[in-house]
């Protein structure tokens, strides 16, 4: 089977290592990066030819999708599937159904792990699944294969997706851009519990500040959750004032 990665990128290179084991993998990236891509056992080619494989996953920044899916969709071959990886769910979904040609296939994923978390192993982590357009058993074979390679997967609908990820993915990062904002950093004495919110920080600041901007502004639970937290640590404040 031949799959082609669109975008070479932090996420993009995690997903590279590890389908150019099982497949005939491609990779396009805009900045050319052909050595970084051959490294990993996959080939550097050109845009048109990624995105004739049989199974394509555009990798690129939340914002930068319409745009990438756009310079795809020329390409895309009848019964191709479309996989994308966006951290948010609901918009790239739509974007895909609007752009991608009516003769593909179209599956949206989420990864719930990053090059830090999963530079080890992939074993343990989850991936959520939320198909758009896609055969029943295609969908099968796929989650056969991601829980082979020891992955939790869970389906559900872009809208919960979006939901849940607000109150765990986003809460965490704004917490931990707090703390970067705030100054936090290892002290001499401290608690173990402590040591566990300054992991939170080091979560963070190896992802980019456009991956924490996208996720805020294209998940449309995220302004109510940095709402509904800020409000939280105001009660709390008082309450200590008091």
């Amino acid at each position: 089977m031949k799959i082609g990665i669109i975008g070479f990128g932090r996420l993009g290179s995690l997903a590279a290592k590890h389908l150019a084991q099982d497949s005939n993998l491609s990779v396009y990236d805009i900045r050319g990066l052909q050595k970084e891509i051959e490294s990993v056992g996959a080939h550097a080619l050109a845009l048109e030819e990624v995105a004739s494989s049989d199974v394509v996953m555009p990798i690129v920044p939340i914002s930068e999708m319409k745009k990438t899916l756009t310079a795809m969709a020329p390409f895309i071959k009848p019964g191709t599937l479309v996989i994308d990886t966006c951290s948010v769910k609901e918009a790239p979904v739509e974007w895909m159904k609007e752009i991608l040609p009516a003769h593909c296939e179209i599956l949206g994923t989420h990864p719930m792990f990053g090059p830090d978390s999963a530079k080890l192993t992939l074993y343990g982590s989850k991936i959520v699944l939320c198909p758009v357009r896609i055969a029943e058993e295609k969908l099968k074979n796929i989650d056969n294969y991601l829980q082979t390679h020891g992955l939790h997967t869970i389906t559900c609908t872009p809208e919960e997706h979006d939901r849940q990820i607000a109150h765990s993915l986003i809460l965490t990062h704004f917490v931990g851009r707090g703390l970067v904002e705030f100054g936090a950093k290892d002290l001499e004495i401290d608690t173990k519990g402590y040591r566990r919110l300054m992991k939170i920080l080091e979560t963070v600041v190896n992802d980019s500040w456009q991956l924490f901007e996208d996720m805020n502004h294209y998940n449309r639970y995220a302004k109510e959750m940095r709402k509904d937290f800020i409000k939280s640590l105001s009660t709390i404040d008082q309450k200590v004032q008091s």
